[in-house]
């Protein structure tokens, strides 16, 4: 059974025009939690197709992602978006004080997701390294991302200086969910080759 998605820039045959990205974060605004929705839920079904459960991963509605985006735009949290001139908005980070204190780190991402479409094309860097200054602006000068443990952006993580700091197992649709957290105990905001 084919899974249900929105359509996404990758299907769409934009890829000549994503070669050339104009790139620019800012915090986001109660007017972007729709397309916050449809990244993330775009992220989700490309990412975890085949690892999630499809009636999990089919489920994930606009609407109400779109209301939980307005919501925690309206928290003490923080929303970093990307941003491309001609496209709108294709990434988003959200960050704030780290949730496993005891793990030894101040701030932690909590998400970090790039329209399938434009991986890449450094939107995943470009994000990272303005989640860093975000955190390094609230006097938090360390981080922690947990990341399902068999998502490809682990790779990422090592890539931009995340080491393996911990490991869990959560549940996700019922299912045990096996997750590993990246930590980076200085927080480097310069740009680096890799792009996502």
């Amino acid at each position: 059974m084919e899974k249900s998605r929105l359509p996404s820039l990758r299907s769409c045959g934009n890829n000549e025009a994503m070669n050339d990205l104009a790139l620019s974060l800012r915090q986001a605004r109660p007017s972007d939690a729709a397309d916050l929705a449809r990244i993330y839920i775009e992220s989700w079904q490309d990412t975890y197709a085949g690892i999630l459960p499809h009636s999990l991963l089919s489920a994930m509605s606009v609407k109400s992602h779109t209301a939980r985006w307005q919501n925690q735009l309206r928290s003490q949290g923080s929303v970093i978006v990307a941003e491309d001139h001609k496209h709108g908005l294709i990434g988003l980070a959200s960050l704030g004080g780290a949730r496993d204190r005891d793990l030894g780190f101040e701030g932690e991402v909590y998400t970090l997701y790039v329209d399938p479409g434009f991986f890449g094309q450094g939107v995943g860097r470009k994000l990272l390294h303005g989640a860093f200054a975000a955190l390094k602006e609230r006097k938090l000068n360390s981080c922690l991302i947990w990341s399902h443990a068999r998502n490809n952006a682990c790779y990422f993580y090592e890539a931009m200086g995340g080491l393996r700091v911990a490991e869990r197992t959560t549940r996700l649709g019922g299912e045990p969910t096996p997750e590993i957290a990246f930590g980076w105990k200085r927080l480097a905001t310069s740009s680096r080759r890799l792009a996502i």
